[in-house]
């Protein structure tokens, strides 16, 4: 079935969406996907924007390479690590790419493991751009920390990302953009008419928990140590290494001599494993919230191909 046509203006879905946690090999299913189908992958992943940031946030690019074709993916390596990507961003620059693979006639996968940022389109999340605001700057200038962590937990009880509440600049500017959000009008927004098709990988936890083990000994073996150890060379802070998770946050303090190299890999691997649960938790939530996920076996690659092509057709 390589290369199926796809006329997103006759078929019942004009979009697959392929979810699940960490280490569930959603990414190889998602580029066979495209393969057979003739598509392009959109990547929702919170840390793969992120040029020279490989090993550790799992970019695995040769799973893109199928039968020598090379599969074409969007969002990822397009800003460096001391730029700022947000939902906001995320939302914009996927429905411009969703807009313009539509108008060619090919099918677009959304393919990833930040909750956030699936919810962001499939549930329609308005998210007015924000200009920073010199007088809500000048409000929250008097402010401590903790009186701001205050004000920005109130406004978002349920904050993603919580290096947030950490630095202040990032905090200020979470309060303008969550100050936007609600001064906005959603009659203002216009999204694309968007039909999607979603599954999601699953596996027992027990299985699972293998997976992250085998995955994370493999990394560790390719070098996901010494990418951070050159990413702080080339002038990434330790602190902002940390903020991009799990993987850097451990080999950063493991690099500035605070554990040993044994205590940070079965400290990652215990944290990547809770990590890979609250994932589960977040999509079992949008579930809750009307979003309908159709579960596919880990590794049952037919039984996927089998219900695209039934949903599309």
């Amino acid at each position: 079935m390589r290369g199926i046509f796809f006329d997103p203006y006759i078929m019942k879905k004009n979009l697959i969406v392929i979810l699940g946690p960490t280490a569930s090999g959603k990414t190889a299913m998602a580029a066979r996907l495209a393969a057979e189908f003739g598509g392009e992958i959109i990547s929702a992943d919170s840390r793969q924007v992120y040029r020279g940031m490989d090993i550790g946030t799992g970019k695995d690019l040769e799973e893109f390479r199928i039968d020598g074709r090379v599969i074409p993916c969007h969002l990822i390596d397009i800003l460096d690590p001391d730029q700022e990507f947000n939902v906001f961003e995320f939302q914009k620059r996927f429905y411009e790419i969703f807009s313009a693979l539509r108008e060619k006639k090919v099918l677009p996968l959304l393919v990833g493991g930040t909750g956030l940022y699936l919810e962001s389109v499939l549930t329609r999340y308005v998210l007015p751009e924000a200009e920073p605001d010199e007088r809500i700057r000048e409000e929250l200038a008097g402010l401590t920390m903790g009186e701001l962590q205050e004000m920005l937990l109130a406004m978002k009880p349920q904050l993603h990302n919580q290096t947030d509440l950490h630095d202040r600049e990032r905090l200020v500017r979470k309060i303008e953009i969550e100050k936007a959000r609600q001064n906005s009008s959603k009659s203002q927004t216009r999204f694309p008419q968007i039909q999607a098709g979603i599954f999601g990988i699953f596996w027992e936890r027990a299985e699972l928990r293998k997976r992250i083990s085998a995955r994370l000994h493999i990394r560790l073996a390719e070098g996901m140590i010494e990418e951070v150890s050159r990413l702080h060379d080339e002038g990434v802070s330790w602190e902002r290494l940390e903020s991009f998770g799990l993987e850097y946050r451990f080999i950063a303090r493991y690099l500035q001599k605070t554990m040993t190299r044994d205590e940070m890999a079965a400290g990652l691997q215990t944290a990547i494993g809770q990590f890979a649960k609250r994932q589960m938790t977040w999509f079992r939530r949008m579930e809750k919230k009307g979003v309908a996920i159709e579960w596919i076996p880990g590794g049952d690659y037919p039984a996927l191909a089998s219900r695209v092509m039934k949903m599309l057709s």
